[in-house]
């Protein structure tokens, strides 16, 4: 089995263990064919992304026990879809986003020029 890469083709660092974020809920935003949602960008959430994503059908403010989801507040790292993440870059409330945390399977759905833009570690990986 090989290791995880991220959109600039290094080793998936973690995104965040608090909350326990990931398809797997281990910190990672890794993913595999059980993963229809493809929770593979790691984002820094914001208030306007939050009521963006319920107001799309996805409320990721509400605690949902049963699937170990505390329920995000701003500020929260957290492994989005990236179908879901696309659709706020579309819409211009699209949160920032850690490269080295996020996983390559994000670039069948967005560009990496578009994370790229919202990018908090951007500047880190100019010079690798």
């Amino acid at each position: 089995m090989t290791e995880p890469k991220n959109v600039l083709g290094g080793k998936l660092e973690c995104c965040c263990t608090n909350p326990m974020t990931g398809f797997f809920r281990d910190g990672f935003c890794r993913t595999d064919e059980h993963d229809h949602g493809r929770h593979v960008v790691c984002a820094i959430v914001t208030d306007e992304f939050l009521k963006f994503s319920r107001a799309m059908g996805n409320d990721l403010i509400t605690p949902r026990p049963e699937y170990r989801f505390p329920g995000l507040k701003h500020g929260d790292k957290w492994c989005l879809c990236a179908i879901r993440w696309k659709e706020a870059f579309d819409a211009g409330v699209a949160p920032k986003v850690l490269l080295k945390s996020t996983h390559e399977a994000a670039l069948r759905y967005v560009s990496l020029k578009a994370l790229q833009l919202h990018a908090l570690d951007a500047e880190e990986t100019k010079s690798e």
